[in-house]
């Protein structure tokens, strides 16, 4: 077999399928067979939408523009976004659209060290915010450290930036320590100091397979807001519905001062982010020039798609789809956490879950091991017709399939999952003897 001239990514250990089609929650292999699409975050409304397919086919004839040029799509782009996406959320002011959450990420902590006259800044334990810029300097988990991982050596990238790492939220919803807000709260505050010299505190919702009350939000964003430092919600998994709400930071009673997004931002048509940032902020902008620019940041295609979404995702209520889910899912982890011994841990919310496997501690991986647990157990679990991702995790699997998915389809991913299990069972038995 010829090798690949393309080059890798270590996010795709193991042996991966060659995928030729897609369709709905489906996926078709070179082999021929059809398998279930369990994890793709960057597609809420599934493969080939008809919608998002005729918005890029509309889109791909319009002029090439770059982000300073005025184009009408633009505008109605960022109303829709604002007016449906951020409906009732008076605080949020205008959008700024980027070519990824990475990028977006990177720009707006760039923006929020001008604005504070702060280098600092802050993020939670086991974060990934982005593999780019300040948002690969906060991505806390050492396999993402942007150089080379061999067998006998890690070469990793040095780190540039000032990083005040906040405690994560503890506890777990169906497996694991029980959450505890008097623990979380006093950890917090135990940290109010480091985020005294931070221009911005960037938390998310589920990286990691962290995820959080929102006691934990509204207690950070307190302390950054009497420390003086902007709190920015990085929603680019959880936004658009995928854990129960159309934005998980509406969860908590605070409310941040910049919305970040991407991956599903455009449902699979384009690669897109964007930034949404408060009146406040805008207002302080306004008589300044934000000297960020990019030739293809909000390009005729991103935005075609990204208003597309907006409408599909609103007329068919897909945050409150998700929502519904909860109590099956729930319920169906807590019987995998209970037939499989190789299970150490369950979080989730809606319909994004991560099962962690007994194994190395997270903050020992490097990305050494060119075939892991997790990725053994995602190739048992394609066997058994149902395509999941590890994100390069040696123990985690992430269940997050897109928001379209029926019952029926929910359940089939769940008997793969089980089927795949065995694997960390047998794992744990080795281990014990």
């Amino acid at each position: 077999m010829t090798a690949s001239r393309l080059l890798s990514t270590s996010l795709t250990a193991g042996s991966q399928p060659l995928v030729v089609a897609g369709e709905g929650m489906w996926l078709t292999l070179d082999d021929g067979r059809r398998v279930i699409d369990g994890t793709n975050t960057a597609a809420p409304l599934g493969h080939s939408h008809p919608e998002i397919v005729e918005a890029v086919r509309t889109a791909a004839s319009a002029p090439a523009l770059n982000e300073g040029m005025r184009w009408g799509p633009r505008e109605s782009a960022a109303e829709a976004l604002l007016d449906t996406a951020f409906a009732g959320e008076d605080w949020a002011g205008a959008v700024r659209f980027f070519i990824s959450a990475g990028e977006a990420n990177d720009v707006i902590l760039a923006l929020a060290q001008a604005l504070t006259g702060r280098q600092a800044l802050a993020t939670r334990e086991r974060a990934y915010h982005g593999g780019v810029g300040y948002a690969r300097e906060l991505t806390i988990q050492p396999h993402w450290h942007g150089g080379v991982s061999y067998r006998e050596r890690v070469m990793a990238a040095p780190r540039l930036a000032d990083v005040v790492e906040l405690p994560a939220p503890r506890g777990a919803r169906i497996v694991g320590a029980e959450p505890d807000r008097d623990a979380d709260v006093a950890a917090l505050d135990a940290a109010a100091p480091g985020l005294a010299r931070a221009a911005a505190a960037l938390i998310d919702y589920s990286q990691g397979g962290v995820y959080h009350q929102p006691w934990y939000q509204d207690r950070l964003a307190a302390i950054a807001r009497d420390a003086g430092a902007l709190w920015i919600a990085d929603e680019t998994v959880s936004g658009f519905g995928r854990m129960g709400h159309r934005f998980q930071f509406q969860a908590g009673e605070s409310r941040p001062d910049v919305v970040t997004m991407g991956k599903g931002l455009a449902a699979g048509g384009a690669p897109a982010g964007a930034a949404v940032l408060s009146k406040e902020l805008v207002e302080r902008l306004e008589d300044g020039g934000w000297q960020s620019y990019s030739s293809y940041r909000a390009h005729p295609i991103q935005v075609a798609a990204t208003e597309a979404h907006v409408r599909v995702s609103a007329r068919e209520r897909l945050a409150e789809r998700a929502a519904g889910f909860d109590g099956l899912m729930a319920r169906e982890m807590k019987r995998l956490a209970e037939a499989h011994p190789g299970v150490a841990r369950i979080d989730g919310r809606g319909l994004h879950w991560t099962i962690e496997v007994h194994g190395p501690d997270w903050r020992e991986w490097e990305g050494r091991d060119p075939d892991p647990l997790a990725s053994r157990i995602a190739a048992r679990i394609l066997e058994a017709g149902v395509l999941v991702a590890t994100s390069g995790e040696q123990t985690s699997l992430f269940i997050a399939p897109p928001l379209i998915v029926e019952e029926e389809e929910l359940k089939k991913i769940l008997e793969a999952v089980d089927h795949g299990l065995a694997l960390a069972d047998e794992a744990r038995e080795r281990d014990a003897a």
